[in-house]
C-alpha cells in the first residue's frame, strides 16, 4: 500500500510519528536518536524513518511548510497507515515578551488564520486544541529535564511574509508563539478520532529582531526533540 506522497507499506510506519517541517530534521532525529531506524519513504523527499527509542517502536517524518502540506501527510499518517499519535516538532517565532530564543514552546491550542477549518461546515468557530495524554506527557518531561518551556497558545498562520505586520494584535491575547501548521494538524486529528502535539524551538524573536541560524533550526534544537521522544516513549508504552 501507498500513497501519492509516501511509499510506505503498511506497518512500515510506527503508532507514534514524530513530524518536524523540515525532512532533514527527520534524517537528524533518526540518525541521533533512534536504533536501527529505516527510511520508508523518500518521496517528494519528505524523508521518513521507523526505528525504536528505549525499546519502542517511533517513526520520524517531515511535513514540509505551512497547513496544506502537513494537512495531506498527517490525514494519510492518519486514515492510511493506522498512526494514533503525532507529535509535530518545529520552530516558532516567540510573539509574547517572555518568551526567548531556544525556549519550547508546548501548545495547547492553536489560533489561525487559514481558512482550514471551511471543510467541516461548522456553524461557528472551531478551536483547534491539543491531545490530553501527549500533552500532560510533555509537560512532565520538559520539567524533568529542566528544560526552558512555556505551555499555550500559539497562531499557526498561513503567511510568513505577513503584509499586515499583525503580531502585535496577536501579542495582545497571549499569544505565545507563530509558526505555520500545527492548527491543521490538531483538526486532522480531531476529524480522524487521533492524537496530536506541537512542541518548539523558538528560532526566532520577530518583534525583537532575533535569530538563529539554519543549521541550528536543523540539528540542535535537542531539548525539543528529546521532550518529544520522551512523550512518545510515554505513550507508546502503556
Amino acid at each position: 500500500m501507498s500513497t501519492p506522497h509516501n511509499n510506505a507499506k503498511k506497518g512500515d510506519i510506527a503508532k507514534t510519528v514524530l513530524m518536524p517541517g523540515d525532512p532533514l530534521r527527520a534524517k537528524f532525529i533518526a540518525e541521533n536518536y533512534l536504533e536501527n531506524a529505516v527510511c520508508y519513504n523518500e518521496v517528494r523527499g519528505m524523508l521518513g524513518f521507523t526505528g525504536t527509542y528505549k525499546g519502542v517502536p517511533v517513526s520520524v517524518q517531515g511535513s514540509g511548510m505551512g497547513m496544506p502540506s502537513i494537512g495531506i501527510y498527517s490525514w494519510e499518517l492518519f486514515n492510511e497507515y493506522d498512526v494514533e499519535n503525532i507529535i509535530r516538532v518545529g520552530t516558532a517565532g516567540a510573539v509574547t515578551d517572555n518568551v526567548e530564543l531556544r525556549d519550547v514552546i508546548i501548545s495547547m491550542s492553536a489560533s489561525t488564520n487559514s481558512n482550514y477549518a471551511s471543510q467541516y461546515r461548522l456553524p461557528g468557530t472551531y478551536a483547534p486544541t491539543a491531545s490530553w495524554s501527549l500533552l500532560s506527557a510533555a509537560v512532565k518531561a520538559a520539567e524533568a529535564k529542566g528544560s526552558r518551556f512555556h505551555v499555550g497558545n500559539v497562531l499557526s498562520s498561513d503567511t510568513f511574509y505577513d503584509d499586515a505586520n499583525s503580531l502585535a494584535e496577536w501579542q495582545k491575547m497571549g499569544v505565545l508563539g507563530i509558526e505555520m501548521e500545527t492548527a491543521a494538524l490538531y483538526m486532522n486529528a480531531a476529524r480522524a478520532g487521533k492524537n496530536a502535539l506541537g512542541i518548539f524551538t523558538v528560532s526566532d524573536c520577530p518583534l525583537r529582531g532575533l535569530s538563529t541560524s539554519a543549521e541550528e533550526r536543523q540539528t540542535s534544537f535537542r531539548d525539543m526533540m528529546e521532550i518529544a521522544l520522551e512523550t512518545a516513549f510515554s505513550v507508546s508504552s502503556k
